[in-house]
């Protein structure tokens, strides 16, 4: 990594590879502290697994705690956002459960949230002509109002988040993450089993 003039980044040498590090990622992170914990307790073992998936974890966890920002101004959670976003970017009708998969969320989670963002009139709920056990949900028109005034302000918020790492970093962290989640999707079931 270089620094905007062109130099190297204050701890890293001409190359931009961490200085003192070693091969691999920067040693100043706190996921880094729990490694090298593990390393001292069992030194047999091989801790690499925790340097991805523990910072993939708390990558989440700090983005999480930051709470999105535009979601929050209009009293949305992250995962009442999913669910509208969901509705609106399939163009159609979902069913709880349909919403579910999508949102990678439980039955019971999309359930309470339907009932809150039901209550505020952002979505509707009829039921099938066939099947009385089954809920068509849709957005309202102040739902889809919501989500089309939100996203362009959310995606400048997120833009913000990401402008830590250069547009090249995030283009080839974006094609890393997509290929361990497509391996991962393909392969959870089988890890389970």
């Amino acid at each position: 990594m270089t620094a905007t003039n062109g130099g190297p980044t204050p701890g890293s040498d001409a190359t931009g590879a961490p200085t003192g590090a070693g091969p691999g990622p920067a040693r100043g992170d706190t996921v880094s502290a729990v490694v090298r914990q593990w390393q001292a307790v069992h030194p047999e073992l091989d801790t690499g697994p925790m340097e991805i998936i523990g910072r993939i974890n708390r990558c989440a966890a700090l983005l999480q705690q930051a709470e999105d920002a535009p979601l929050r101004r209009a009293g949305l959670s992250r995962a009442e956002f999913d669910l509208l976003g969901a509705l609106r970017r399939t163009g159609h009708e979902l069913t709880p459960g349909e919403l579910a998969r999508e949102t990678f969320s439980s039955g019971a989670a999309v359930t309470k949230r339907l009932k809150q963002l039901t209550e505020r009139g952002l979505v509707e709920r009829r039921g099938d002509t066939r099947d009385r056990r089954v809920a068509h949900v849709r957005l309202t028109d102040a739902g889809r109002g919501l989500v089309d005034g939100i996203l362009p302000d959310q995606l400048a918020y997120e833009t913000a988040v990401l402008s830590v790492l250069p547009p090249g970093d995030q283009e080839g962290l974006a094609a890393l993450l997509a290929e361990l989640l497509g391996r991962l999707e393909g392969r959870m079931g089988a890890l389970r089993a």
